[in-house]
């Protein structure tokens, strides 16, 4: 937080009015009538048109025309030069129109007038006729500035920096208009390089000492053309003369490229220095609050607009309305509603400002289609393309397609969703309401793509799984010339990760490399997370140790991988490593520390990292870090605790952490805490399928069939689908996806003979098919059938066949990985001699068996960090060896899981070493 005393505003003092009055002159005489002629009537024009009366001006012109007098050049020059200062386009064409009836022969004043009113109305054909016509005798400096300005003020910088240097050419040397007009042209990336060669020649003219507009138009040169504030700082200090415009844009361009701390800080040398700040300084410096969050110094500003008499101007309301909606700490925004509801007008901008403030905050999205409803309809103000971009965001929060479509339909009647803001809302909106056709519609609605347009569709794809259509669009941004940026290769990377496409990773890692973003800090947090979540840890880890500057992002991203992998003690490491580093922790931080402790049954520990949340590191633990409380006990088969702990919570507990509760009791069997668990979850989402499903498959494990079928009934009824289950595996950059009982791959054939041949191996070799994840009321044989029709057992059997031996086969799934799927890999392991790594919805499984001595007979088993092993001798006895804690309960019916299975090993093998042998 900036803190910052601004000077004492001082009224400057004011000039002595020296107007006479001399008394009015009473006459008895009376006054004879006006004579109209020529003279008196031009007089009048003149004056309303200096007055800024128009029409009273144009009226007076037709009483001339109507009294048979002819206007002269003068005349029609006056009036078009008042045309342009107001703006009033329709009525200087009339004037020309007018001109051109009356025979008058034009001069080069008239004809540069013509050039600046046909360019500022956007009519370039006209304006470039009139300006060809002229002829080299009849034009001169100020058609050729009038045509340059009017280039660059509208946009057309290459006709501007062209005719820049035709004039040179020519022989007409640039005065300070053409010189501000052709650097303000250069004054972007693409023709900054030329800006300088017209900077040489302003100093060789000298108008950089003697000229403000010409030293404003080098600030921007260097600022938005070559990003480079300290060059432009430069040419603002060497400013012989400067102004409060001078200094106004100054701040301006420090506050819009991010350095809003040192724009404070130029304003407040601006005060020191004496000039008098305007309506555009107090809303570029209320901006620069609003970044930095500077509510002091806002509030200050506040109380200067008061005192100027500024709460009046539209822009400053709208700055005051954005400042105190990012500023404020509690999130409240009742200041920014006060300065909203005081305003004496509103326009489309102050209707803006305070519903971008409203969507901005959070939370308040209902609050902001309100506001919206008000302004069309109170209000009576049409919207602008930021308007329509504020609220398709609001439809995206909401998750509401026909509000979206309303707003959608209401962007195309006003002509508005082709504009690229209102465009790349649209995508996003769709995107994230999983809508990715009409987002590929509004797509390629878009007249002009940029790159936000293609990102805002990439990043749709790859969040919604759509990594081939991400791809695809990946290779039109360099088809379109645009170039990827860091954002396009984050989110990329984000959809390789989240369908395990190790390859097409690997792929980007390449790409972004030659493309010079291997030290960006954003798309390294994304490799980190994509090699993580594609089952290479290692390689995660390799990315983050190569990382140059590391933020909280970084370390969390790493330590979620660890966890996820089952490494907890490494993810536990590395977060102590990070406190050392001084990088603060952060809400999802404690998330990845908890899961870590969850998942390796540390309870004691994850008690101490959850109370020092608020005690050590002033982080409020919210809903999230509960529901990981409530997994780590409940995981450990602390159910009653895990109960105790929900009722102790300072806020009533969530869907999330009731179905984190409902998990455990389905894990360790208790039906009844289960029951009260579901019934909690049903009365908070009633369409909730995975309460249903569990706790269906609660009652299936413990035989009570009539409940199950209670449940199925009730899901039918209430129209609640279960997610189907499915498995995808990815072979040569393709992914492969299958579902329970697929038979639609085109090797379905092969992969079917592999999986039967590859269970009769390992039944030979001691696996016993687990019939109780079957929640079907059927016969044995039937059940065992369901078994192997597993998405994740046929996605194994195709590895198999498609992939060499040396490299691991990734499996990835949506749901639970199931205990009999679980065990069988671990035999299909030791029979194949493969590591097989499978990423489920909670955490990744790495099993690698190997025969580590055939004298012995001796094999073992890995699977991400030891909890115990087992060891079984001859006798048949059986050591348990314990972790850091004492085992907790869950682990008790899993040991006689273990024995059971060593038993029938030794069968096979004689005498059994199951090492380093992880959980289910």
């Amino acid at each position: 937080m900036i803190r910052l005393s601004l000077p004492s505003t001082a009224s400057p003092p004011l000039k002595p009015n020296h107007h006479h009055h001399s008394r009015r002159q009473t006459s008895t005489t009376p006054k004879p009538p006006d004579i109209i002629t020529f003279e008196s009537l031009k007089s009048r024009i003149i004056r309303h048109a200096d007055a800024g009366r128009l029409h009273e001006a144009i009226s007076t012109l037709d009483l001339m025309s109507g009294s048979n007098l002819s206007p002269d050049l003068t005349t029609y020059s006056v009036l078009l030069k008042s045309c342009i200062r107001t703006r009033s386009f329709d009525l200087g064409r009339a004037l020309h129109s007018k001109l051109e009836n009356s025979g008058i022969q034009l001069d080069h004043i008239v004809l540069n007038s013509l050039i600046s009113l046909y360019s500022k109305c956007g009519d370039w054909k006209k304006a470039e006729e009139i300006f060809a016509s002229m002829g080299g005798g009849a034009r001169d400096l100020v058609s050729w500035s009038a045509m340059i300005s009017g280039y660059a003020h509208s946009g057309l910088n290459s006709e501007a920096i062209a005719l820049f240097f035709e004039m040179v050419e020519f022989g007409e040397r640039p005065n300070q208009f053409c010189f501000s007009a052709a650097i303000r042209a250069c004054s972007n990336r693409e023709y900054a390089g030329i800006g300088l060669v017209i900077f040489g020649f302003v100093v060789k003219s000298g108008y950089f000492e003697s000229d403000v507009c010409v030293g404003c138009a080098l600030v921007d040169l260097f600022g938005k053309g070559f990003g480079d504030l300290e060059s432009a700082k430069k040419v603002f200090d060497e400013m012989p003369e400067r102004n409060s415009v001078s200094w106004t844009l100054m701040i301006t361009r420090f506050m819009q490229m991010g350095d809003s701390v040192d724009a404070i800080e130029l304003f407040s040398d601006m005060l020191i220095e004496g000039y008098v700040p305007d309506r555009f300084t107090f809303s570029s410096v209320l901006s620069a609050c609003s970044e930095v969050g500077s509510l002091d110094i806002g509030r200050q500003l506040h109380s200067w607009v008061v005192k100027t008499g500024l709460t009046s101007d539209v822009c400053v309301g709208c700055s005051l309305v954005d400042m105190y909606a990012k500023s404020t700490v509690n999130g409240s925004m009742d200041e920014s509603r006060k300065v909203f509801d005081r305003m004496a007008e509103h326009n489309v901008m102050s209707w803006t400002a305070i519903i971008t403030g409203y969507v901005q905050k959070g939370g308040c999205d209902v609050e902001a289609i309100e506001l919206y409803s008000r302004m069309i309809t109170k209000g009576r103000v049409r919207p602008n393309h930021f308007t329509f971009a504020s609220l398709l965001k609001v439809c995206g929060n909401l998750f509401n397609p026909r509000l979206g479509e309303q707003i959608h339909g209401q962007a195309i009647k006003s002509s508005l969703a082709e504009v690229n803001c209102v465009g790349n809302s649209l995508i996003s909106m769709y995107a994230k309401m999983d809508m990715m056709e009409d987002a590929r519609k509004a797509f390629e609605f878009l007249f002009e793509k940029n790159l936000v347009s293609f990102n805002a569709l990439v990043d749709g794809y790859s969040r919604n799984l759509g990594s081939g259509e991400a791809f695809g669009l990946f290779n039109q941004i360099g088809n379109a010339s645009v170039g990827a940026d860091a954002f396009t290769f984050a989110s990329l990377l984000s959809g390789a990760a989240s369908i395990g496409a190790v390859g097409k990773g690997e792929q980007l890692h390449a790409r972004l490399l030659k493309a010079g973003f291997a030290s960006n800090l954003s798309v390294c947090n994304a490799l980190i997370s994509m090699y993580t979540r594609c089952g290479d840890i290692e390689a995660g880890f390799q990315a983050f140790e190569e990382m140059g500057v590391r933020n909280v992002i970084s370390w969390t991203s790493i330590i979620t991988g660890f966890a996820k992998h089952g490494l907890a003690r490494r993810a536990l490491d590395l977060f102590e490593e990070m406190l050392d580093f001084g990088v603060k922790p952060n809400e999802v931080t404690f998330v990845a520390v908890l899961s870590a402790c969850s998942h390796a049954g540390l309870v004691n520990e994850g008690r101490r990292h959850f109370d020092s949340m608020s005690k050590e590191h002033g982080i409020r633990p919210r809903m999230e870090h509960y529901a990981c409380m409530v997994d780590v006990l409940g995981r450990s088969g602390f159910l009653n605790e895990a109960m105790e702990f929900i009722e102790s919570m300072p806020f009533p507990p969530d869907a999330l952490v009731w179905r984190t509760l409902l998990g455990a009791c389905s894990v360790h069997g208790d039906a009844a805490l289960g029951k009260r668990a579901a019934d909690m979850i049903i009365e908070q989402d009633p369409s909730d399928p995975a309460a249903h499903v569990l706790l269906s498959n609660l009652y299936a494990s413990a035989g009570q069939w009539e409940d199950v079928a209670k449940i199925r009934k009730g899901m039918k009824e209430r129209n609640v689908v279960k997610e189907a289950g499915c498995s995808w595996i990815e072979t040569a950059n393709t992914v492969h996806k299958f579902y329970v009982g697929d038979t639609k791959h085109p090797e379905a054939r092969e992969i079917y003979e592999e999986l039967e041949r590859l269970v009769v191996e390992i039944k030979g070799m001691g696996y016993v098919p687990d019939t109780r994840y079957v929640m079907h009321e059927v016969e044995e044989g039937e059940k065992e059938r369901y078994l192997f029709q597993h998405s994740e057992k046929i996605a194994l059997a195709y590895g198999l066949i498609s992939t060499g031996k040396a490299k691991p086969i990734r499996i990835f799934k949506n749901l639970r990985v199931c205990g009999d799927c679980h065990a069988a890999m671990k035999y299909a392991s030791m029979a194949t001699g493969r590591e097989i790594v499978v990423r489920d919805s909670n955490r990744f499984h790495h099993i690698k068996a190997k025969i580590t001595s055939l004298a012995n007979s001796q094999i073992q088993f890995f699977e991400n960090e030891p909890a115990f092993f087992v060891e079984l001798r001859e006798s048949e006895q059986a050591e348990v060896g314990g972790g850091e804690e004492a085992l907790p309960r869950g682990f008790r019916r899993r040991r006689a899981i273990f024995f059971i299975l060593a038993i029938e090993l030794r069968r096979v093998v004689g005498g059994v070493r199951l090492g380093e042998f992880g959980g289910v």
